[in-house]
């Protein structure tokens, strides 16, 4: 037993205070942050001539900017609207609803240029475009829940190559969402505090896991990071409501999201990843104890047998070395 309890462990186990879920972070084993940067991406481009979204002019946009950023109905929606959820039940334990909600399709002009390589004000539209549209969909019939999303690379689930970002508007909320509601309000009736507020604050007091701040929002690697170099983009002050941002707090939000992006483009060797937005659901209810922001989750790793098992993610470096390096990467390009 002595000796047990002197033995080096190659691995900690970390919970995360929102969600409660447990990742391992393999400390013993873990990569060097180096190495994610040698690793071979698939580098084939296609060309514009085939594109959909290079002649989107074919199709009457929801909305268009300057500089080119617009929203279109996605081709093959997975929700489409109807005046009714036809919400049946089946059997003693089955419940189901039509396929009812919204599919939105944000497409930037530029063919090649992925969001890290934009210039900032066409992040800064690119912003605009997904408030403007949430602005609309949340006045949706049976629209509870509005989900934004980017896929970056084929890996992560980008089928197209040209840069894109996706809004599906749901009658039902997200069940991650769901349990963070819940989490937040316990929290807040317990002390009268945000507990995201809370976790940012101590973050930024020990600058460990710290990759950007500027004077709206800040960048961490989360303490316990569910994938090597996760990031979360957090507004410093409280705010449950991305939909209610301002046009000065949007351009310190596209810098945050701008620089998180060109840190990984730069450190990991442009990684595929996936960036979602959560925030408070606009279903009428009171949220004011929530805080939205946005995870940033590069493709690092593949879940096998023990995470789909367990649900829980094997971390190859840990939060404090990533953030250290992704902080020592410069973002200009």
């Amino acid at each position: 037993m002595a000796k047990a309890l002197k033995a080096k462990f190659p691995s900690e186990l970390r919970s995360d205070p929102l969600s409660q879920d447990w990742v391992i972070i393999a400390t013993g084993r873990g990569k060097r942050p180096e190495t994610f940067q040698k690793e071979r991406r698939k580098g084939i481009i296609p060309s514009k001539k085939n594109c959909p979204f290079c002649f989107t002019e074919k199709e009457k946009p929801l909305l268009v900017f300057a500089n080119g950023q617009k929203a279109v109905p996605n081709k093959y929606p997975a929700l489409v609207p109807s005046d009714s959820l036809g919400e049946e039940s089946e059997g003693p334990y089955y419940k189901k609803m039509k396929g009812v909600g919204f599919h939105e399709v944000i497409v930037t002009r530029d063919h090649l240029k992925s969001l890290a390589l934009l210039p900032l004000d066409h992040v800064i539209e690119v912003i605009n475009v997904y408030q403007e549209r949430y602005l609309d969909l949340m006045n949706e019939p049976f629209v509870k829940y509005i989900s934004i999303f980017h896929n970056h690379g084929e890996e992560a689930g980008a089928s197209i190559f040209h840069p894109h970002s996706q809004i599906i508007a749901t009658p039902v909320i997200d069940p991650d969402l769901n349990r963070a509601l819940s989490m937040s309000e316990n929290y807040f009736k317990k002390t009268d505090k945000c507990v995201y507020c809370e976790i940012s604050d101590w973050d930024r007091k020990d600058r460990k896991r710290i990759v950007f701040e500027n004077k709206g929002f800040v960048v961490i690697c989360p303490f316990a990071s569910k994938a090597a170099f996760e990031l979360i983009i957090s507004p410093k002050e409280h705010s449950p409501y991305f939909e209610r941002i301002s046009d000065n707090e949007k351009k310190y939000l596209a810098e945050a999201l701008q620089v998180s992006l060109r840190k990984l483009y730069k450190g990991l060797n442009d990684p595929p990843y996936n960036f979602y937005l959560h925030t408070a659901p606009p279903d009428g209810k009171n949220y004011s104890f929530y805080h939205w922001h946005m995870t940033i989750v590069p493709k690092t790793a593949t879940w096998a047998g023990f995470e789909l098992s367990t649900g829980i993610e094997i971390s190859t470096i840990e939060p404090e070395r990533a953030a250290d390096y992704l902080k020592k990467q410069s973002y200009d390009l």
